[in-house]
């Protein structure tokens, strides 16, 4: 007989994003050198292609799988970045050396979007799009500011921004 489940599973939070691309298992292999990630289970389709997996991020868990499409006999397809030419997805990720993440996800592939620069919500953020299409936004946390505090920074740079 089945052992009873918790309703969330052991390492998941409330929520977790499933990725979809297209070379999923390349996409895993991208993730462990960007990112450190950990696999913690992966399937294989009888093709060879990965079908899901989920890998570990410092405390957070995600899912990855490979597209389908409709003429593969499934109805129900979620595209991938590179089918639709974009995401509408930023990953936001926090790390402890927000420097040295962005640069070792530049260094295994990722593409620079924004360089790392202390931002007004005290974080210091860079931006990066990896192969498959994501973008992901690496931080630390530097500072910790009042909502009276960010919403001032936050009009002295939209009237920065702005003209």
């Amino acid at each position: 007989m089945a052992k009873k489940a918790d309703p969330i599973p052991k390492h998941y939070h409330s929520l977790s994003p499933i990725l979809v691309l297209r070379d999923a298992a390349e996409a895993l292999t991208f993730y462990e050198k960007a990112f450190d990630a950990k696999v913690l289970f992966r399937h294989d389709r009888p093709d060879g292609k990965l079908m899901h997996a989920a890998l570990k991020i410092g405390d957070s868990v995600f899912m990855l799988g490979e597209e389908c499409a409709p003429h593969e006999g499934h109805e129900n397809c979620v595209r991938s970045p590179q089918e639709l030419g974009g995401t509408t997805v930023n990953l936001y990720l926090y790390t402890k050396d927000v420097d040295k993440a962005y640069r070792q996800a530049i260094d295994a592939g990722a593409e620079d979007m924004m360089a790392v620069e202390d931002m007004f919500w005290g974080d210091r953020m860079g931006m990066v799009k990896d192969p498959y299409g994501y973008v992901w936004s690496i931080a630390t946390h530097t500072e910790e500011l009042s909502d009276k505090e960010m919403q001032q920074r936050m009009q002295e740079f939209m009237a920065q921004h702005t003209s």
